[in-house]
C-alpha cells in the first residue's frame, strides 16, 4: 500500500547545470523538493516509483539512464543504484526525478520509474496508481508534474485567465491529500493550460485513494509563468 508520496515540479531548469546563471530562481523549490524526498526515506519504503509525464508510457527499471544533453549540458543521471538497465533514455520529467534522488544519495529502497502519457484519461490514470500501490507492503512515491503553463504574458503557453484557477484546485488537492479532487481534474480543460501534471496527479490519487494519508505543501509558486507545487503526503 502507499505508506507516502512527494511532489515535485519537472523543468530542467531545476537542475542548476541546467539553469545556469538563473538557478538560484529556483533555490526555494529545490530545498523543498530535498525535504519532501528526505520525507519518503524517512518512510522506510520497500519500494521507491518515479511517475511522471511523458509523450508516451512505459515502465523504467532501477538502473535506468538518463540525460540533460538536449539542453546543451553534459550530465546523465541514473535511476537509483546498480547497473545501468535497458537502452531506452528516461523522458525528461523522470530525469529530473533522478537527479533528485541522486542529489539526496538515495538508498534506502529499490526505485523503479513510470512514465505517464500526458493524454492518459483520468480512468487509466487512476488504475494506474491502485496497480502501483499494490506492489509491495510499503510504496512510496515520487511524483513528478509541473500545472499550468498559461500563468502570464511570458508563460510558455502565454496568459489565459483560466490557469490560475486550475492551479488553485490543483495545489490545494495535492496539500490536503484530496484524492477525490485530484481524480475530478478536468484532462481536457488541463491539455489546454499545458499542465504536465495532470495524469501523473491522478496517478497518485489512485495509489493513494484508500490509504487515509495527510498532506501538506510545502511550495508553491509560478516562476516564468508555470505553475510549481512541492507537497507530501505521509
Amino acid at each position: 500500500m502507499l505508506v507516502a508520496a512527494a511532489v515535485c515540479p519537472c523543468p530542467p531548469l531545476l537542475v542548476p547545470e541546467v539553469a545556469a546563471g538563473a538557478a538560484p530562481e529556483l533555490d526555494a523549490a529545490r530545498d523543498a523538493c530535498a525535504d519532501a524526498v528526505g520525507l519518503l526515506a524517512a518512510s522506510r519504503p520497500d519500494l521507491l516509483v518515479v511517475v511522471g509525464p511523458a509523450e508516451q508510457g512505459g515502465t523504467f527499471r532501477q538502473g535506468a539512464r538518463g540525460s540533460f544533453a538536449g539542453y546543451g549540458v553534459d550530465l546523465s543521471v541514473r535511476l537509483g543504484r546498480g547497473e545501468p538497465a535497458g537502452t531506452r533514455q528516461l523522458p525528461v520529467s523522470l530525469a529530473v526525478g533522478a537527479w533528485l534522488l541522486e542529489r539526496a544519495r538515495w538508498a534506502d529502497a529499490p526505485v523503479e520509474a513510470l512514465a505517464v502519457a500526458e493524454g492518459l484519461e483520468p480512468k487509466a490514470c487512476v488504475g494506474a496508481g491502485e496497480e502501483l500501490a499494490s506492489r509491495a507492503a510499503r510504496v512510496a512515491l515520487l511524483v513528478m508534474g509541473d500545472g499550468s503553463a498559461c500563468r502570464t504574458l511570458k508563460a510558455p503557453g502565454y496568459l489565459d485567465e483560466r490557469a490560475a484557477g486550475f492551479d488553485e484546485v490543483a495545489s490545494a488537492a495535492l496539500g490536503a491529500a484530496d484524492t477525490a479532487t485530484l481524480m475530478g481534474l478536468d484532462d481536457r480543460l488541463a491539455r489546454e493550460l499545458k499542465v504536465a501534471g495532470r495524469a501523473p496527479w491522478q496517478v497518485l490519487a489512485g495509489a493513494g485513494s484508500d490509504a487515509a494519508l495527510a498532506g501538506r505543501l510545502l511550495y508553491e509558486d509560478a516562476p516564468y509563468g508555470v505553475g510549481y507545487f512541492v507537497g507530501v503526503w505521509s
